[in-house]
């Protein structure tokens, strides 16, 4: 059966990141119950998950100044470059909420593969539902959210690991909750249109980061995005390869959700979203995942707000090259709306989990999607690097070489509430091969790849990928 129930996880999963050890790390803190606060019923909100045997670890975050866990409910992550997880913001009360200006990194292969968090620099700003960003110079950027007293901030910071947060002292326009950005291959950043709840009147548009955090973000809309005020809950992707530039919005809604699709090239010199082929289902709370095949697939969501009554959807995949999308299996589990979450493991199957449609009620059940190529002959990396820097050549060995098509790195996903900053696919161009080996050109630009780990895959002529070896790129 292509959809499976693998385990039961013993928290709401609303965050859910793949680390370089392949395992899955959950994390909701108090997961939208304030009665949690504290965590008296559940094992400190975090969940470290072993796809490979289906157990659990739960790695202990910091504590307040009361010995309470920090409430990392609704905050936000990226990727670093030596493959820690990077968490700012989270929930400092409840109705109303207001954010927390905590930071934290979690190591998966501390504690002998069973993960650690540690507590960094705190952001000048408390944030509850912010974005976080991973630069291509490794420094982290960080959007929105709600302060300390509730109100929507407007001044970002960056954060360097070096030197800690510095803010923006100019205020942006007011950039919605979970704002969905993109990094580009200039460096510049690109709203989507897609975010937690309304858009504030705020277009998609690229962000120009200044070089003095005194000056002003410079800010560029982007036009032509259909069904404009249906953002919230939609999902953005970087559509593959990242080199094209090509950035996709799925869906979304007001209310009621809309099927809407929208691609806008980057790379032209007047972006504009345009028309594309439209989602079978309308939804909303949905998740996308770039596929290693080079597709992109779309699971859970509801054609109208928490109602799982509409929520009973197939999946389906998108494919670029022929601008179509296809239904494929309905899951067996039901429910899968708000705060529901779904991750590309290195295998090439999808972790999907969560569903939370109102408070004190969650899905725990966690259930594994194999997409068709899972059951195919599969070309195979007899070895690989696993480290390289970037602009240079690296080589491959596989017993398919002379029978392989595609080379690319995913960076892994770090995703909430459909929101994920880091997944792209970095096309490696196959410069030369033997009968068993191919050499690949790294790219030179670090906004196209930035620093950490990826999942490095090999896809044969008939479009089946391998599975994955881990690759740092320095």
């Amino acid at each position: 059966m292509p959809w499976q129930v693998s385990s039961q996880v013993l928290i709401n999963p609303i965050h859910a990141a793949v680390g370089r050890t392949g395992k899955v790390l959950f994390f909701a803190g108090s997961g939208n119950d304030s009665s949690q606060a504290a965590y008296d019923n559940s094992p400190n909100g975090v969940a470290l998950w072993d796809p490979n045997s289906g157990t659990f670890s739960t790695p202990t975050i910091p504590r307040d100044s009361n010995g309470n866990p920090i409430d990392l409910f609704c905050a936000a992550h990226s990727f670093r470059a030596n493959g820690q997880l990077f968490v700012a913001g989270g929930t400092l009360q409840y109705d109303p909420f207001y954010g927390i200006p905590d930071s934290f990194v979690f190591d998966f292969t501390a504690n002998n593969g069973n993960g650690a968090w540690t507590k960094v620099a705190s952001m000048y700003r408390g944030r509850w539902y912010p974005t976080v960003l991973t630069l291509g110079d490794g420094r982290i950027f960080s959007l929105s959210g709600l302060d300390i007293n509730g109100g929507l901030d407007r001044n970002p910071e960056i954060f360097n690991s070096s030197t800690g947060w510095n803010i923006f002292t100019r205020q942006t326009s007011p950039f919605a909750l979970y704002a969905h950005l993109i990094l580009l291959s200039n460096g510049k950043l690109f709203y989507t249109g897609a975010q937690l709840g309304g858009n504030n009147g705020v277009s998609p548009r690229i962000l120009t980061l200044p070089s003095k955090f005194g000056r002003a973000i410079t800010e560029q809309p982007v036009s032509g995005l259909q069904d404009s005020d249906f953002g919230d809950q939609a999902a953005s992707v970087l559509l593959p390869p990242a080199q094209d530039q090509k950035v996709m919005i799925i869906g979304g809604g007001g209310g009621t959700a809309t099927n809407r699709v929208n691609i806008v090239n980057l790379n032209a010199s007047t972006p504009t979203y345009a028309a594309a082929a439209s989602l079978n289902y309308a939804r909303k709370h949905h998740n996308a995942v770039l596929l290693p095949d080079r597709t992109v697939f779309v699971c859970n969501g509801s054609g109208r707000d928490e109602d799982i009554s509409q929520s009973t959807l197939p999946a389906e995949i998108y494919n670029p090259a022929t601008n179509t999308w296809t239904s494929v299996e309905t899951p067996s589990v039901n429910g899968r709306v708000y705060h529901s979450v779904a991750v590309l493991l290195p295998d090439g199957k999808v972790v999907v989990a969560g569903g939370n449609p109102y408070r004190g009620s969650y899905e725990n059940r966690i259930e594994i999607y194999s997409p068709g190529y899972i059951s195919q002959t599969r070309p195979t990396i007899t070895t690989a690097p696993t480290t390289t820097n970037y602009n240079r050549t690296i080589t491959i060995q596989t017993s398919q070489a002379t029978n392989i098509k595609w080379v690319h790195l995913i960076r892994p996903m770090a995703t909430t509430h459909g929101l994920d900053t880091e997944q792209r696919l970095v096309d490696l161009p196959i410069t030369s091969r033997t009968g068993s080996s191919l050499s690949v050109q790294i790219t030179g630009n670090r906004n196209i790849a930035p620093p950490g780990y990826y999942m490095l895959f090999l896809v044969d002529n008939n479009n089946v990928p391998s599975v994955a070896k881990w690759i740092q790129l320095t």
